[in-house]
């Protein structure tokens, strides 16, 4: 699960992220952290809508390679 302090670090510069869900790039989300709680984080994507995401998929920065965490 992604800290507080890295969210926090993610929504005050600005940086776009990408959220990895599953093995399918296709599926990943992009976009700019606007808030969280405990167990979500609200993704704002580039055509404005916002999105909620569990906590518990896998938070890196867009300008970094994509991580495979799958197999």
């Amino acid at each position: 699960m992604i800290s507080d302090e890295q969210l926090n670090e993610y929504r005050l510069s600005g940086e776009k992220i990408r959220v990895v869900r599953d093995a399918l790039e296709s599926n990943d989300v992009i976009g700019i952290v606007i808030a969280w709680d405990g167990s979500q984080v609200m993704v704002r994507r580039p055509n404005r809508r916002v999105v909620k995401l569990d906590r518990n998929y896998m938070f890196q920065p867009y300008a970094e390679p994509r991580r495979h965490i799958f197999g």
